[in-house]
């Protein structure tokens, strides 16, 4: 599993948003590795997504791509 390339902490998103990853957790049906996360600004709200896609790069605005989400302070 890939959980250990993502580290349980404090996340900005490249929009600005806050969130703490809970965990990595597989997909029941595709076994697919997601990553589960919470927002910072609405603690009742979880997330979940795919493992890939919470570590790619975007592009914004034609600037050089930059990571999708940031760790900002580990637990």
């Amino acid at each position: 599993m890939k959980e250990s390339l993502i580290k349980a902490g404090k996340y900005q998103h490249y929009k600005g948003n806050f969130y703490k990853v809970i965990g990595v957790a597989k997909h029941s049906e595709t076994q697919e590795n997601m990553v589960v996360y919470k927002s910072l600004d609405d603690e009742h709200q979880l997330w979940v997504r795919s493992y890939d896609e919470f570590r790619e790069k975007v592009s914004k605005e034609g600037e050089p791509p930059i990571p999708r989400f940031r760790l900002i302070e580990e637990e």
